[in-house]
């Protein structure tokens, strides 16, 4: 069922890299090989649709279960006290904290990551991070995006990271919303935090070498202008690359190649998205001449698709969803710098070849024996002949020889290892790139990967006995019984215990030493709320006033001058 990867430890090095330092964590990468599939945009009249792969990918992560821990709110120790603690110090038992499933598709003109479903258990809290960490959630997103981006670069071929935002309270592991530790986005937190995730990719320090030029765009429906720009992120060097719109135009390569197609042709089909069942909706209310051209009947132009999708689908459902794309345009000279698909350099990409059509010949026929014989002669109908027929010599065959003698027995060939050809296919073709960097840890078929991903969704994430046998259960079906998956400790510095070390010679008197909680002034309110902490031992207070000079001055502030009392005459 699976095969694994010869490869490595590039995705490891990445995730590690943005991990908090110290701590461990279980990684678990699926994949499958380039699987052909329905081509992503439709071709206009008269013309062949695109060649066109599909491969998936999904990462799980999980933390160990620390013993003796249960889901109680508990004070947090100061940073740089978790070398030694009980909990990086587990009996065995794991709990899965993510779940980021991502299909890449590839034609000869472009290479399309579409970001199917992400999701969160809400166990992470158990790991015990120090007051202040941002949650890696956001992080390990970011670095798996940028991982499959930088390993699926082609040469002079497009890239686009695409994704349709909605909030929901659990896409992956069910029951995970209703133990009450799960922090779920509101529908204007979602779209924010995916701006956020997606933005580090925008601003790669080797984009500039890599690509001519890389540019975010984000569609709100519903929103205006202003409004959607409060989403990007803010005070970043990559905010002037996002546009408020879409790149529908850029993404596909007939709107390059004609002077006008259709806007069925423009809109791709991803499986579970809103744009596309909006768009089968057109089809089938237009005519059948309309259908044949590619046109639809209430809908011309590509700005009013976008005005309509307010009220179409789960635009409509009065919470917000946004549409997200980033965009690479590729360097067009033939000797740019960095990875370089093997073979796309000597080898063109080349283009779909159009549909064969049969067109009767324009040269005279050659005249037959017939008429040069007859053709000074006196005409005469020509009566039709029997076709003459050779018959065909018959073959003779050979007696088969009948078998004499002792028969050898033959010995049973045992089968000791489990094989599959999943791995006997070409790296490189015209229409992906699959580099052994690239692949999963565990490489199934297609057919047992969905099986794997739609087994998660029968399993319950409810409470944490429950959780720990899920995970179990999938890493175990996954692996066919087999242990699998890596190992990775984080090696990002956490941001409080840099502050925690300035603070420290300041003198601010508020504790004792960072050893106790405490004297760091920091305590976890609910371990269910990731990031909400009580940082007031770090900020410096104003100091009070003297109680002495206040109580002086406080009766001068009481007395008003008699001059400015006008009194009531007495009436006699």
């Amino acid at each position: 069922m699976t095969q694994p990867s010869p490869a490595p430890n590039a995705l490891l090095d990445k995730l590690s890299a943005v991990l908090p330092q110290g701590y461990r964590f279980n990684i678990y990468h699926l994949s499958t090989p380039p699987n052909p599939t329905a081509a992503l945009f439709s071709a206009p009249p008269d013309e062949r649709p695109d060649k066109t792969y599909c491969e998936g990918h999904f990462l799980a992560v999980s933390i160990a279960v620390p013993s003796g821990r249960g889901l109680t709110a508990t004070k947090r120790s100061s940073p740089g006290a978790h070398d030694d603690s009980s909990n990086q110090k587990g009996d065995g038992r794991e709990v899965l904290v993510l779940g980021l499933e991502m299909s890449v598709y590839t034609t000869a003109h472009s290479t399309i990551l579409f970001v199917s479903k992400a999701d969160s258990t809400g166990y992470l809290p158990l790991l015990g991070l120090p007051p202040g960490h941002a949650s890696p959630v956001r992080a390990l997103c970011s670095a798996f995006a940028a991982h499959l981006v930088e390993h699926r670069r082609r040469c002079g071929v497009q890239l686009v990271v695409n994704l349709f935002a909605r909030a929901q309270s659990q896409y992956l592991f069910p029951g995970s919303a209703d133990h009450g530790s799960k922090h779920i986005q509101s529908d204007y937190g979602l779209v924010r935090w995916w701006c956020r995730v997606l933005d580090p990719l925008l601003g790669a320090p080797e984009n500039s070498r890599l690509w001519a030029d890389v540019k975010g765009y984000i569609v709100v429906p519903g929103l205006e202008s202003h409004e959607t720009r409060a989403l990007l992120p803010r005070g970043s060097e990559t905010s002037s690359r996002w546009v408020l719109g879409h790149p529908m135009e850029r993404v596909s390569h007939y709107a390059r190649e004609y002077d006008w197609v259709p806007l069925r042709c423009l809109i791709p089909r991803y499986p579970d998205d809103p744009k596309s069942r909006f768009r089968d909706e057109l089809d089938a209310e237009a005519a059948q001449w309309k259908q044949d051209m590619g046109t639809w009947k209430s809908v011309t132009s590509l700005a009013q698709f976008w005005d309509m999708m307010a009220f179409r689908q789960e635009c409509s459902s009065g919470r917000l969803t946004g549409f997200i794309w980033l965009v690479f345009d590729p360097v067009e000279e033939a000797g740019a710098a960095g990875h370089v698909a093997v073979g796309d350099a000597s080898t063109p990409s080349p283009s779909t070849p159009p549909r064969r059509r049969h067109m009767p010949s324009a040269t005279t026929p050659q005249s037959s024996p017939l008429k040069e014989q007859t053709a000074g002669g006196p005409p005469f109908p020509v009566l039709p002949s029997k076709r003459i027929v050779q018959a065909s010599p018959k073959r003779t065959r050979r007696p088969k020889k009948k078998p004499t003698g002792r028969i050898a027995p033959r010995k049973p060939h045992v089968k000791t290892e489990q094989r599959n050809y999943l791995l006997d296919r070409p790296s490189t073709t015209a229409y992906y790139h699959w580099p052994h960097e690239g692949r999963g840890e565990k490489i199934v078929r297609e057919s047992d990967y969905k099986r794997i991903v739609e087994l998660l969704l029968h399993l319950d994430f409810g409470t944490l006995e429950k959780a720990e046998g899920s995970t179990r259960r999938w890493v175990s079906e996954v692996g066919a019984g087999a242990r699998w998956g890596r190992q990775v400790t984080g090696q990002q510095p956490s941001a409080q215990a840099s502050a925690a070390a300035l603070s420290a010679p300041a003198g601010t008197g508020s504790g004792s030493g960072s050893g106790s909680g405490s004297g760091s002034g920091s305590e976890v309110v609910s371990w269910g709320a990731v990031g909400v902490t009580n940082l007031s031992g770090l900020v410096r207070k104003k100091p009070k006033p003297d109680a002495s000079a206040e109580g002086e001055g406080s009766p001068q502030g009481d007395v008003v001058c008699a001059a400015l009392v006008r009194t009531k005459p007495e009436s006699s």
